[in-house]
């Protein structure tokens, strides 16, 4: 049985992963580094674009539950990511360099998949798994685009990225270490504003020149990926209720909280690089050095790599796909990551997951697990296939589309923790079967990488 998997980025690996751990060859498709897109800069796989952070690392939020789920699961992109961690408060942030290096190593090493470079433009014959993420090359998005009946460019959003910068340009004597409400380590580095200070940026970023994106308008942006200068645009206050907002952080030159706050996450396990937390941008790139050079502590920053924006593509999945991300009316035909409609590096993550283990499973004659939507991972492939959802737009996972209690827990945290737990209990019970056709390293699975 061979599967031809077609990207690797996230949801192409974990499901190449989750396939050849099960004794099925994969064939992945991958057109980097032959051929490049605006957004991506390594030819490794699994690059992160946007951000070096999968989000939440607690139990008492939803990103925090389905990262565990696929944890105990045998992920391999939580394997990655724990491995390649760097510390940044409450979230689960990784060097993004050994991040990628680590997924790329692994998925070579690995006997039963073979690699392919080069551009898809047909769909070959057989089973076949498309994970082309947001930027799928033009003419296979056009093929797709006949097969399911999409009008070409019908559904889409944009996706931007936020700017790095070095560490040691950033001024210190105008910055600080720490973490909102004193969370885990000194994580952050925070960057303070006075009220002119911030003033003065606000007006700057509100009127500064953008980068020319063929269609864009500021309706067509995916709210959990916004651009500061949109953001901005809604309001004076916006950014401070925000990204900026100064809550939980006390400037040790004062000791008092300042009126904004921006804050650098480290993008590297050295700490020589840090992304500007939530500052998602499609600027001209000179205007992003002068505007975001208004912020007193990155006044003679040095940009490693400005921000950029893209387009993402995703399929109307409701009326094509079912909760094995197959497409209905080809069912040789899956789909995983976020032309799917989940968005965010571990949504992408789950749906490569779950449609690499149900593949396998319906190729080796085994009944699917079905993963109930009392679980983060079917909560979310559920949301994806249902038919009754009005007008369908890209999702992060949230306790919202889990099925709820049944019973009353008082407090949002106690509720959320609830929910986990739950969670956890029916995982682990479906642990020992969705476990049970894979192969441990050394007899037939991977080559152990050295990475």
């Amino acid at each position: 049985m061979n599967v031809t998997v077609i990207g690797a980025g996230l949801a192409g690996c974990e499901a190449a992963w989750q396939l050849a751990q099960r004794g099925i060859d994969v064939t992945l498709c991958e057109m980097k580094p032959r051929k490049m897109t605006p957004a991506h800069h390594s030819p490794d796989f699994a690059e992160l674009v946007c951000s070096n952070s999968l989000r939440g690392a607690g139990l008492e939020n939803a990103p925090g539950l389905l990262k565990e789920e696929l944890r105990r699961l045998g992920s391999l992109i939580l394997q990655a990511a724990d491995a390649t961690r760097v510390e940044a408060g409450g979230a689960l942030a990784v060097d993004r360099s050994r991040f990628a290096g680590y997924v790329t190593a692994a998925v070579r090493a690995h006997r039963r998949i073979t690699v392919a470079e080069g551009e898809v433009t047909e769909l070959p014959a057989g089973e076949v798994l498309a994970a082309t993420g947001p930027l799928t090359s033009e003419a296979l998005a056009e093929r797709l685009a006949a097969l399911t009946g999409e009008a070409a460019g019908s559904l889409y959003f944009y996706d931007a990225a936020a700017p790095l910068v070095s560490f040691e340009s950033v001024d210190m004597t105008k910055a600080w270490f720490a973490s909102r409400y004193d969370k885990g380590t000194a994580d952050y580095i925070n960057c303070a504003m006075t009220v002119e200070e911030y003033r003065a940026f606000w007006r700057e970023l509100c009127a500064a020149q953008e980068a020319e994106v063929h269609g864009f308008e500021d309706k067509n942006v995916f709210e959990g990926c916004m651009p500061v200068e949109v953001m901005a645009r809604r309001g004076e206050d916006t950014l401070r209720y925000g990204p900026l907002k100064p809550k939980g952080l006390l400037d040790p030159a004062t000791g008092r909280e300042p009126y904004a706050v921006v804050q650098l996450r480290r993008d590297n396990l050295e700490g020589s690089v840090y992304n500007l937390v939530g500052f998602q941008t499609h600027l001209k790139f000179a205007e992003q050095k002068r505007v975001f050079s208004l912020i007193p502590a990155l006044a003679r920053a040095e940009y490693l790599r400005y921000g950029v924006m893209h387009r993402n593509t995703y399929l109307d999945s409701p009326r094509l796909l079912n909760r094995y991300y197959q497409l209905k009316s080809d069912p040789r035909l899956t789909f995983a990551g976020q032309m799917t409609g989940v968005e965010g590096y571990v949504e992408s993550t789950a749906s490569g997951f779950l449609a690499g283990v149900e593949l396998a499973r319906r190729l080796e004659g085994l009944p699917p697990v079905d993963f109930p939507r009392e679980t983060a991972l079917g909560a979310l492939a559920l949301y994806v296939s249902d038919g009754s959802v009005a007008r369908f737009q890209p999702m992060n996972i949230n306790f919202g589309i889990i099925t709820p209690l049944g019973q009353r827990v008082r407090g949002k945290r106690a509720k959320n923790l609830a929910l986990s737990q739950r969670s956890l209990e029916i995982i682990d019970g479906l642990r020992e079967a969705v476990l049970s056709d894979t192969q441990p390293a050394g007899e037939g699975g991977e080559r152990r990488a050295q990475i």
